[in-house]
């Protein structure tokens, strides 16, 4: 086998970015030359277009760039080096998206609520690239990465695609008319410490906590003991859930106690080490990296589920990871959108409202990094179930935030309510809010009746200056002058300071959404509230 070698992300069918720079890079023989060219036709026309590039291997390694294209089919893609040639077909030209997080954006399309798309006909436009999961370098690692490649909607593998991700680009290659390409780089169960490398978290004296917990878990355990260690789980964990799937088959009310105490222990995630993915840093190095510096329009992101045990890291940890990622793509404006928390809670653990602090973070992080957007998600989880099959109405979101954010198409895309601000009303607060035209409507999404044991009704809570919160017991929209505001009042809170709203891991109702069926994001009028973690 020769040496000049692209990263696996090149291949067969890939999509490029157009209008922008090309990056290829891979690997070949020490002081070489590399040259690529990539030539094909004008999307619509019979217009050639042709771009070149050559660098120098240094340290084993390539890097070089193409000049930017329009937006094209049927390229082919001719790298040169030392006597060897690699050449890739099929290759388009379009949008490119990278799609990262943990399950929610793992969900494939043969699990989702909507699998009856996998039925749609084949579209050559549409096309994925799933990095390869595998949390160790070692030879099966660089074997694996080998088979791995690009493949358009209606291949074999369509199956596996991100079902997120898919909404999302289903509709905005059908909005754009140009072919759109979607790297998948996404883990279940992980935390947004294993998307980043360790320096980052080192930086930051609170994000340490994440390399001191590993820390301590791997000391004085050598390489080998620690593979071992983490294979012997495998194969426990593995039967576990055999066991416990199929006991769930058989009761689907089981409760977990129950189940722990008919299988025996869960050991997920596993003891820590070298080869488990949910180390810190793990996945930036054995995915995000594997296809980093690919040339893209920006970033897909779904993620915070798993660190709701550290939430109030989550707004540092979070902001450091998109400046991260916008730091390895050389590019600090780069977009990046991503999914607020829905609603969920196990129905066997108490409302720690934890989830409401990732969810604030969340809403910061919009509110004051650039070219940032956030699909609301809040109406679209499940009471026990961290998974919610639906995933059509997500990826919609994310595309209408592609519309305002990044393709100067606002005006097709839904405003989005907001809170914006309070002001005192004697025995009530009023609220402001942007993106309404018309009022609310909602309020309750489903019956009293329906709502699950033990969750909380949805809606607005109000405080005095104690930070004592109860539900109001009343609230009215009305139209002013200035906009669309709410009232909200209590008869237990004569002289009221704060307000919240939806501020609970799950609520079956008190959903509000503005003309364009966009939900009100949940929202607290004041971070000095006092609000702690409930025990």
């Amino acid at each position: 086998m020769g040496e000049l070698k692209l990263a696996a992300v090149f291949s067969d069918n890939c999509v490029l970015q157009r209008g922008k720079r090309i990056a290829l890079f891979g690997s070949g023989r020490e002081g070489a030359v590399v040259e690529a060219v990539l030539a094909g036709k004008v999307l619509g026309t019979e217009e050639q277009q042709t771009a070149r590039g050559r660098a120098f291997v240094r340290n084993g390694r390539f890097e070089l760039s193409l000049p930017s294209l329009r937006e094209g089919l049927e390229h082919t893609l001719t790298v040169t080096s030392a006597g060897e040639t690699i050449t890739y077909g099929n290759i388009a030209v379009g949008e490119v998206w990278l799609a990262g997080g943990q399950s929610n954006m793992e969900l494939e399309l043969q699990n989702c609520a909507e699998r009856e798309v996998l039925q749609r006909p084949d579209n050559p436009m549409l096309r994925f690239y799933y990095t390869q999961k595998r949390a160790y370098m070692d030879e099966a690692f660089f074997r694996a990465e080998e088979n791995t490649g690009w493949e358009c909607f209606g291949g074999p593998g369509t199956k596996a695609w991100s079902a997120v991700a898919y909404f999302f680009g289903e509709k905005l290659q059908r909005k754009l008319q140009v072919p759109v390409g979607i790297i998948g780089c996404n883990w279940g169960g992980t935390s947004a410490s294993n998307w980043i490398p360790r320096e980052a978290l080192a930086e930051d004296r609170e994000l340490q906590v994440y390399l001191d917990l590993y820390d301590r878990a791997v000391e004085g355990k050598s390489e080998e003991q620690q593979l071992l260690e983490y294979e012997e789980y495998v194969a426990y964990q593995a039967e576990f859930d055999r066991k416990a799937a199929a006991l769930y088959q058989e009761q689907p009310d089981i409760q977990w106690d129950e189940v722990i105490r008919i299988v025996g222990e869960n050991r997920y995630p596993g003891p820590q080490g070298c080869s488990n993915p949910y180390r810190p840093g793990g996945l930036y190095e054995c995915m995000l990296r594997r296809v980093m510096p690919y040339t893209l329009k920006g970033f897909l992101y779904y993620q915070g589920e798993s660190d709701d045990h550290l939430p109030h890291l989550y707004e540092k940890l979070f902001g450091r990871l998109i400046r991260q990622w916008r730091e390895d793509w050389g590019d600090d404006e780069l977009p990046f959108l991503f999914v607020q928390l829905p609603m969920h809670r196990y129905k066997q653990d108490p409302d720690r409202r934890n989830w409401c602090l990732i969810r604030e973070a969340q809403d910061l992080a919009y509110r004051t990094l650039r070219n940032t957007g956030m699909a609301c998600a809040i109406d679209q989880g499940e009471f026990n179930e961290i998974h919610p099959k639906k995933k059509s109405i997500v990826g919609e979101r994310l595309y209408y935030q592609a519309l305002k954010t990044v393709y100067g198409m606002g005006g097709d895309a839904p405003e989005e309510p907001r809170f914006a601000w309070a002001e005192p009303g004697g025995k009530e607060l009023i609220l402001h809010f942007t993106g309404i035209k018309g009022g609310f409507s909602g309020g309750l999404e489903r019956p009293e009746t329906d709502r699950p044991a033990g969750t909380a009704a949805g809606g607005f809570e109000i405080a005095g200056e104690d930070g004592q919160y109860v539900p109001a017991d009343r609230w009215v929209s009305e139209e002013t002058a200035e906009g669309t505001v709410i009232r909200v009042s209590s008869e237990k809170v004569p002289d009221p300071v704060f307000v919240r709203y939806l501020w609970t891991n799950y609520a079956a109702d008190g959903f509000l959404y503005n003309g364009g069926r966009i939900p009100l994001a949940p929202f607290r009028t004041s971070r000095r509230d006092g609000f702690s973690l409930a025990e």
